[in-house]
């Protein structure tokens, strides 16, 4: 319960709440107000089940690997060993990737960059869920399922520094990544947009009798802009074909969750749209994937959208322009109740007698030398300091099939002064 704060001498005692996250600095971290021991996330429903059926699952947590890597229960899927091994190798690509981009960010390589570590899972295993032709709408920190759709990680870097090779022209942030190829839509700064965008595509899909299905993300902060209800709303009277992700990573920006949780879960948000809701570990490769194959199945059998709350924990900073420490305990991280994913998975796959600690420190090895080959590969097509990058008029281009006049005398103008 709240506790009214004393006002000054002759002022009011204000009863305000003010919700409080799980640690600021110098305290200890304390996740028990999520409520992570449940059993209520131990049954799967039918695809064709009501929204009200999924309310134990929208309140509680789907699971399928234990704290000691076991699996089990009704939501456990039939993963090969070698798809669980190219899931493992994609996260610690992922992983590999985003510490050099870091490292090169903080030696002036690049102006920005944001870290996916800690949530390597949401992205694997939902790309590797979902079908090639599904549209993905994604918020930043998704990388890996670049790395799912085999994107040219050499082409992702020099998007990142704007070089001549970068296929956004210098137009975009680094890390806002654009894939026509691999129906990976643009990443936009405007929070929540890509909501409304992956619910008018799947409309479309629909109506045009289509199999594919839109996917998108947002992070917990964003569950306050209108988009995300107004997509909610149209997801649900429309039935659209689409899985709208919410990434719980507990922090927005240097925000707490329980800011925009007020009190409940977010799948749980769903179920007053009528949208079956349901909260999942986020750190559990397995579990992240059968719940998104259930959800996706659900969308192409025509059966409507379905909300999917993906419970995790930030590692890292927001982005290189952040500064954790400010705002909560330094090493919450380790205080995280469900671990970390790609741990998780090498020690099932360990248990499952097809991995090791020698193979997993050998994958690691090669993977950052891979990623170094890439870096030194990238930088032959242009630095970000010294170029070459795209022409300045280049910036007309890709809006208008017919170009306006007076956009082509500012272009020409543009060119015979630079």
């Amino acid at each position: 319960m709240p506790t009214p704060t004393a006002g000054p001498a002759g002022a009011f005692a204000s009863k305000l709440y003010v919700p409080t996250g799980s640690s600021r600095p110098g305290e200890t971290p304390d996740f028990s107000a999520l409520k992570l021991v449940s059993e209520t996330g131990s049954f799967q429903p039918a695809t064709d089940c009501e929204a009200g059926d999924t309310v134990p699952l929208a309140r509680g947590l789907v699971r399928v690997l234990d704290d000691q890597g076991e699996a089990g229960g009704p939501w456990q899927p039939e993963l090969s060993d070698e798809q669980l091994l190219q899931g493992l190798r994609h996260m610690l690509h992922v992983r590999a990737y985003d510490d050099r981009m870091f490292r090169m960010q903080r030696q002036g390589q690049l102006s920005f960059y944001i870290k996916s570590t800690g949530e390597e899972a949401v992205a694997v295993a939902q790309g590797m869920a979902l079908r090639g032709g599904d549209m993905l709408f994604p918020a930043y920190r998704q990388q890996g399922l670049l790395f799912v759709r085999g994107r040219d990680v050499v082409d992702m870097m020099c998007h990142c520094i704007s070089n001549a090779r970068d296929n956004c022209k210098g137009r975009q942030m680094p890390v806002f990544y654009t894939w026509k190829d691999g129906n990976f839509f643009s990443i936009s700064g405007n929070l929540a947009t890509q909501y409304s965008q992956a619910v008018g595509w799947a409309m479309a899909s629909a109506y045009k009798g289509e199999d594919h299905i839109a996917t998108t993300w947002v992070g917990d902060g964003s569950t306050a802009e209108a988009d995300v209800h107004n997509a909610m709303l149209f997801a649900a009277t429309y039935r659209a074909p689409v899985i709208l992700n919410i990434v719980n990573n507990q922090w927005a920006i240097s925000t707490p969750q329980a800011f925009a949780a007020t009190g409940t879960t977010f799948a749980a948000r769903a179920l007053g749209y009528n949208i079956p809701g349901i909260r999942v570990d986020g750190n559990d490769f397995l579990a992240v994937y059968a719940v998104t194959e259930w959800a996706a199945l659900r969308a192409r059998q025509g059966l409507g959208p379905t909300v999917i709350e993906l419970l995790t924990y930030r590692v890292a900073g927001h982005s290189t322009s952040d500064n954790p420490d400010a705002y909560r305990a330094q090493g919450e991280g380790d205080a995280w109740p469900l671990g970390d994913p790609v741990t998780r998975l090498k020690q099932h796959l360990i248990g499952r007698g097809v991995w090791s600690e020698q193979q997993q420190q050998e994958l690691e090895a090669e993977l950052k030398q891979s990623i170094t080959d890439a870096w030194k590969q990238a930088l032959s097509h242009g630095s970000l300091e010294d170029g070459p990058h795209w022409p300045v008029a280049t910036m007309f281009d890709d809006v208008f099939q017919h170009m306006p006049a007076h956009l082509l005398r500012q272009r020409q103008q543009l060119e015979d002064e630079t």
